[in-house]
């Protein structure tokens, strides 16, 4: 089983200060695979969606929760986080 990070933005939040954090949120996620965190997956829909901007997928909810608790668009107010266990069919 995979876990699925959904972010939506907070309500009231300009994209301007998304884009501006998004420098620091780019840091952290190179950092956090670079140390072994089982981030498979993430980016932001290219179709506007109320249950969520962006998402990530990740092997553990360990690391999902590990990699919710650093992230600047999550610390700073920006997005608010949501885990859903996946249950995927791959056909690799």
């Amino acid at each position: 089983m995979e876990f699925v990070v959904m972010y939506s933005l907070s309500e009231g939040i300009d994209g301007s200060r998304v884009l501006e954090t998004y420098p620091r949120h780019e840091a952290y996620f190179e950092a956090f695979r670079a140390g072994g965190g089982g981030l498979l997956a993430l980016g932001p829909f290219q179709t506007m969606d109320p249950a969520g901007a962006s998402m990530g997928i990740f092997t553990s909810r360990e690391d999902a929760e590990r990699f919710i608790a650093g992230d600047p668009f999550v610390l700073e107010g920006l997005a608010v986080p949501r885990i859903l266990g996946w249950d995927c069919v791959r056909f690799d």
